[in-house]
């Protein structure tokens, strides 16, 4: 069993429930989306460079880089052949947090079964991304509270887009609810002052921190 690796680096997290504090990012290649904001489509083309890892060396990348905080990323991590049997063996070591970002499409339900399942950080694309009709909301029966739901808006309609999902699914009673703004698309004091008309409780503004520390197309942080 084979995994296609783009990149692998420590860093912060830049957003999610540990953001700010140290992980190891495993960048792996591919996608299903093609969001109009995506800021990892290098990641995703046919061309793209990777290395094959087994799950061995995955989990001694992790075990090497003594970084307790490990996240798996694309691109679309879920895509990748036996993604299953990587995270059955990867989370055997109690001793790493692992968390996933998925794009919000693909069903989760199989994962959350392992016997100690990953958190997961779970977009629903707004509007404006033009992949919402993608998104797999059966995915909302399955979170636990460790586990987030990110919208990324950019556009006032993409807010009351994300006030309905969030009323809808009650979604701030299963998990963390982020709203986050487009970069440069639309202000985070835009996105405040609706959260204040609009009274949105137990929903958190996040920006992506790693945008605001290194240039935004800077790849490996």
């Amino acid at each position: 069993m084979m995994y296609k690796v783009v990149e692998h680096f420590i860093s912060i997290n830049g957003e999610g429930k540990r953001a700010g504090e140290l992980a190891l990012f495993i960048r792996f290649k591919g996608c299903n989306l093609t969001c109009s904001y995506c800021d990892t489509m290098w990641a995703n083309r046919e061309h793209t460079k990777f290395t094959f890892m087994n799950k061995e060396e995955i989990h001694n990348l992790i075990k090497e880089s003594k970084v307790k905080n490990v996240t798996l990323t694309g691109g679309e991590p879920l895509l990748q052949d036996n993604m299953y049997e990587l995270l059955e063996f990867i989370s055997q070591d109690k001793s790493v947090n692992i968390e996933i970002e998925t794009n919000g499409s693909v069903d989760i339900g199989t994962f959350s079964k392992l016997d100690n399942p990953p958190s997961f950080t779970l977009d629903y694309k707004l509007p404006s991304s033009n992949m919402e009709d993608l998104m797999y909301t059966n995915n909302y029966n399955y979170l636990k509270n460790s586990d987030v739901v990110k919208f990324v808006a950019g556009t006032k309609s993409d807010l009351d887009r994300a006030k309905e999902i969030i009323k809808k699914y009650d979604l701030t009673n299963k998990c963390h609810v982020y709203l986050s703004p487009s970069f440069e698309e639309i202000t985070p004091a835009q996105i405040v002052e609706y959260m204040k008309e609009n009274r949105l409780n137990d929903v958190k503004l996040q920006l992506q921190m790693h945008k605001f520390i290194w240039d935004p197309e800077e790849r490996g942080v």
